[in-house]
């Protein structure tokens, strides 16, 4: 009898880190693990990356699968500044995605470059979430710290290089920088920022491996290792996404996005120009304020998440941690239209709008950025922590008028890094292997009539108080 093949997928987020042990030919799961990371609060976001080394043991052991394991993947938050010295140990804390002090250097690279050109070299139109303007503030901020860095990375290529002892990473992080297009690294970009491209890793294609597990780690010496990506590109190849297919995931952050064939170059920035894990595209919108937003709402209300009443015209912007998507850093939450008859119900229900309201609205233009037709009779695959949730469920049916998909895996990023580990040892792709695995099956909700007049209240509150959130006035 043959045995059993086990491959380890880890998906290192903001809040913790998820691992799973997969049964490459079946992908059954057959071992988790989890263990939480801690960010600072205020206006810095950052966590120690030596924290998440710990978990990353920590989760992996807990699968029971550590030592038999024969390959690992990481996936990990992606434009998260990490800072080594020259034995590979942390400077400072990683500047992560979400901390938006950088938005002055993300404006600076805007206006030098213009946003046409910054998007044909790149991609993208950098916000305060890329790496390029992480960088940028640091030089400008703590320029002792930046000249004691040997080397840059991203939070999976931290991990991944911890593995194996050789610097890499691939095309789909990499193209969440600012600092890297088709080509390869920018020059001129990076010539910019002051940041050398010699403290960068290698980008490696897709498919292969970054190396083997080192011995003494808590992985079984010699397993291999494959290049990771990050969260988004993994949760892709975690549901074998097809071109056209439309996704929309619910978690600290928002996202929404989907395959294409075709580079896409957004000059206005609502499209980020990512590349997939593998030889595509993965355009997307990302809000800083998703499911976590919301929740701190039903916290301040005294009500559970999904103690929501339909009624009423109160509008919520819950941009608690400034915004990515209108890109507003400076940005707060705000409350518009209430009345005395408003219910904490309705208001409730608000903030869930207002957080799926930016996702949906740039759905169809993601759709484009791919190459596709915007089909409405394409159901809208619903992931993350938010998607089981009945109250998001409702809210997206109600906002986007497609059906809904839930598929009954979870972790997807995980699951999608397993693939990845997986296609090191079969040489499918990995989207093929999830294919294969059936990721994407689960629950499909039908659609409602789509509610245009909630849609358009938030997008009028969202222009009329562009002042108060920082949008620049004509006269600037």
């Amino acid at each position: 009898m043959a045995a059993q093949r086990v491959v380890i997928g880890v998906d290192s987020s903001t809040q913790s880190t998820k691992a799973l042990a997969v049964d490459l030919d079946t992908g059954s799961v057959l071992g988790e693990g989890r263990a939480a990371h801690t960010v600072s609060d205020g206006a810095a976001r950052e966590s120690d990356p030596e924290q998440w080394w710990v978990a990353f043991g920590e989760a992996v052991a807990q699968t029971g699968w550590a030592n038999r394991a024969t390959a690992v993947s990481v996936a990990g938050q992606q434009h998260g500044l990490v800072t080594l010295d020259a034995a590979g140990r942390s400077i400072r804390p990683a500047l992560l995605w979400n901390d938006v002090r950088s938005a002055p250097q993300a404006a600076r690279l805007r206006t030098e470059f213009g946003r046409e050109e910054i998007a044909r070299r790149t991609g993208s139109v950098p916000t305060a979430a890329f790496t390029a303007a992480k960088w940028a503030w640091l030089r400008a901020n703590e320029p002792a710290a930046a000249d004691r860095v040997a080397a840059v990375r991203l939070p999976h290529d931290f991990l991944t290089e911890r593995l194996t002892g050789e610097p890499a990473t691939d095309r789909g992080d990499a193209s969440g920088t600012g600092w890297w297009g088709p080509d390869g690294y920018d020059r001129e970009v990076l010539d910019r920022i002051g940041l050398d491209p010699a403290l960068l890793p290698p980008v490696l294609s897709p498919g292969v491996r970054a190396g083997l597990v080192r011995p003494g780690l808590p992985l079984r010496q010699g397993a291999l290792v494959a290049t990771g990506t990050g969260d988004n590109m993994a949760a892709a190849l975690g549901l074998g996404l097809m071109p056209g297919q439309p996704v929309l995931s619910l978690g600290t952050s928002g996202t929404v996005y989907a395959v294409g064939r075709n580079r896409p170059t957004d000059p206005r920035g609502t499209v980020a120009g990512f590349a997939d894990a593998l030889g595509g595209w993965l355009p997307l919108a990302c809000t800083l304020n998703c499911a976590l937003a919301v929740d701190r709402f039903a916290a301040l209300l005294g009500r559970g998440r999904e103690e929501v009443e339909d009624g009423g015209t109160v509008v919520v912007l819950p941009y608690l941690d400034g915004e990515r998507t209108p890109d507003l850093p400076g940005a707060s939450g705000l409350v518009h239209g209430l009345r005395h008859d408003t219910t904490p119900g309705q208001l409730l229900q608000a903030a869930y709008d207002g957080a799926a309201h930016s996702l949906l609205t740039a759905l169809d233009d993601v759709l484009r950025a791919a190459g596709e037709s915007p089909d409405r009779d394409v159901p809208l695959l619903l992931i993350g922590g938010g998607a089981r949730g009945r109250a998001w469920q409702r809210t997206v049916l109600r906002l986007s008028g497609r059906a809904v998909q839930v598929p009954a895996a979870e972790e997807l990023v995980a699951l999608g890094a397993a693939a990845q580990a997986a296609a090191l040892l079969t040489g499918e792709p990995a989207d093929a292997v999830a294919r294969r695995w059936r990721t994407a099956d689960g629950l499909l909700l039908e659609p409602v009539a789509r509610d245009g007049e909630a849609l358009e209240r938030i997008t009028d509150t969202l222009r009329r108080a562009g002042a108060l959130q920082g949008a620049p006035t004509r006269d600037q």
